[in-house]
């Protein structure tokens, strides 16, 4: 009887065998579908926002990419078109190389790059032809060993040259174009005997593929380096201005405002002063771009792009103590808002005069001209005057009080406190409720572990609690967090002369206009500068 039910069930799992898998793989591919052509569409969405957004933030990178697509297609034509692929061969590629490495973002970077490609491989020709030339005086083999030593000693000094600062900022891209070209040259002359054929169709390929470069990067929509360097510096005195402005309006704003702040959008403090951080490198690169593009000033012999680097410079050392103003909102002992309400009108206007001076220094770097001689108001030293005033006015809070005689009596109190809770727990356990049995016993040490447990987490928790009450019980515990505050608020005003001190030093080389309140008409005056500022410059090229 049991083999019959078997045999029954094992035909009905049979039967749902032949019908149900091929439904269930049916069902398990649509599904696989389905999830595919979410994944798509959520990709496409993604690249689409990503392309959407890196366009918006700068159009000109749009026009980069067709002027790249242009050049290509121009060099691409050496090839294409049959009379000039039968001039150039198979060298036509080194142009299309050249486009696809030398064309940059700015005209700077492509000047740098194509004249070091350009000079690097006319240098790299010459020395190859001449020791193709030496070399055919000699037999096969010491022919052979004269390459190879030439290739050494030449690819030992240039490597070496590579490690000189001054060669390492402006040639390195042609020292390797020159390693480059010299190796396959001279070591490709040992089996080819027209050398000379083949440094004129290199040279005439790169040279074509580095004019339709420059001729793009300097005549078709140009972006100028030292531009992009005016254009940041303008915006780092910009963010500073307004982070400086939010962080002390965030100190004396409640709660509430905050929390919807920071609901509504990132930090807009960190986001002011995070490009002036981040600043070094892109302004030491694009000085380096400007130092080689071609002098489009009307004004000025010299346009100095290395003073814009002492201006960042020092905007870098004036942010990190806005970095230190923005950590006092952060910190975990905060001064009680009606404390902070006795300073908050002089802080408010210190803060408001700052951001003055820096939103004019901008705007004399934007437009050019030199800043206003009352750049530094009496306004400022007013409200100065009236934060001195406002701490000596409370002198309790700067000095202590008697109230501070009786909270050093404070900790001990908490701590006895603590102690005698500690013993009432321990003692805490009824001995009617011991029993003997082994459920008993088991339960008992169960409870034991667990009040072990318990202890060992009230300990680390009232050692917490004694720590922050003694940080909170010290007499000065109100005043320290706004007096840290309210002493990097004054850091601030003392720093703010060396960023005026720079940026009236950059207009006094540059050349820039005078002020004029009413900034219609405006008189020119350049003069050389009577310091030399040429040898903290980079090399210039006049083209």
């Amino acid at each position: 009887m049991a083999t019959k039910v078997h045999v029954g069930m094992e035909t009905e799992m049979n039967g749902n065998g032949r019908n149900g898998v091929p439904e269930m793989v049916k069902n398990s591919w649509k599904k696989r579908l389905l999830d595919f052509s979410g994944k798509m569409k959520r990709f496409t969405g993604c690249l689409w926002r990503a392309i959407w957004k890196a366009g918006r933030e700068d159009p000109r990178r749009i026009i980069h990419a067709f002027k790249v697509g242009l050049c290509l297609t121009l060099v691409s034509l050496l090839y294409l078109i049959e009379p000039l692929f039968k001039s150039f061969g198979t060298s036509a590629i080194w142009a299309v190389m050249t486009v696809v490495v030398v064309l940059e973002f700015t005209a700077g970077a492509t000047l740098c790059k194509g004249l070091n490609r350009g000079l690097g491989t006319v240098l790299a020709g010459s020395l190859a032809f001449l020791i193709n030339y030496i070399a055919t005086t000699f037999e096969s083999v010491v022919r052979a060993v004269f390459i190879g030593a030439a290739v050494f000693l030449i690819g030992t000094a240039a490597t070496y040259m590579r490690f000189f600062p001054y060669i390492k900022k402006n040639y390195d891209y042609g020292v390797v174009i020159f390693l480059l070209t010299f190796n396959l040259i001279t070591v490709s002359s040992y089996r080819v005997e027209n050398v000379l054929k083949i440094v004129h169709d290199r040279f005439y390929a790169i040279s074509i593929g580095c004019a339709i470069c420059l001729f793009m990067s300097l005549l078709v929509f140009p972006i100028w380096s030292g531009e992009d360097l005016h254009n940041s510096t303008v915006g780092k005195l910009e963010g500073l201005a307004k982070s400086i402005e939010a962080c002390v309006n965030e100190y004396f704003n409640s709660p509430e405002i905050k929390e919807n702040q920071d609901k509504s959008s990132e930090d807009p403090i960190y986001k002011g002063y995070k490009a002036v951080l981040d600043s070094k490198s892109i302004d030491e690169t694009l000085a380096l771009y400007a130092s080689w593009e071609p002098r489009h000033s009307r004004h000025c012999y010299r346009f100095p792009w290395q003073q814009y680097v002492k201006v960042g410079a020092v905007l870098r050392q004036f942010g990190y103590t806005v970095v230190a103003l923005h950590g006092c909102l952060q910190t975990e002992i905060q001064t009680p808002r009606s404390v902070r309400a006795r300073f908050k009108d002089p802080c408010i206007r210190l803060a408001g005069e700052v951001t003055k001076a820096l939103m004019e220094l901008a705007n004399s770097i934007r437009r050019r001209r030199h800043c206003s001689p009352e750049i530094l108001s009496d306004h400022l030293h007013e409200a100065l005057q009236d934060l001195d005033t406002a701490i000596k006015s409370q002198p309790r809070l700067f000095l202590g009080s008697k109230k501070n005689q009786t909270t050093s009596n404070m900790l001990a109190l908490a701590a006895a406190h603590a102690a005698r809770y500690k013993q009432e727990k321990d003692y805490g356990v009824s001995l009617a409720s011991v029993k003997t049995d082994s459920s008993a016993f088991l339960e008992w040490k169960r409870k034991r572990m667990g009040r072990e447990e318990a202890k060992e987490n009230e300990r680390k928790a009232l050692r917490r609690q004694l720590s922050k009450f003694a940080i909170t019980s010290l007499e000065f515990s109100e005043a320290l967090p706004f007096a840290a505050f309210a002493s990097l608020l004054v850091e601030i005003v003392a720093r703010l002369d060396h960023v005026i001190e720079e940026v009236e030093e950059l207009g006094r080389i540059a050349c820039y206009k005078e002020f004029n309140p009413d900034d219609d008409d405006i008189s020119v005056t350049c003069k050389r500068p009577p310091v030399d500022v040429t040898k903290n410059q980079l090399p210039s090229h006049t083209f």
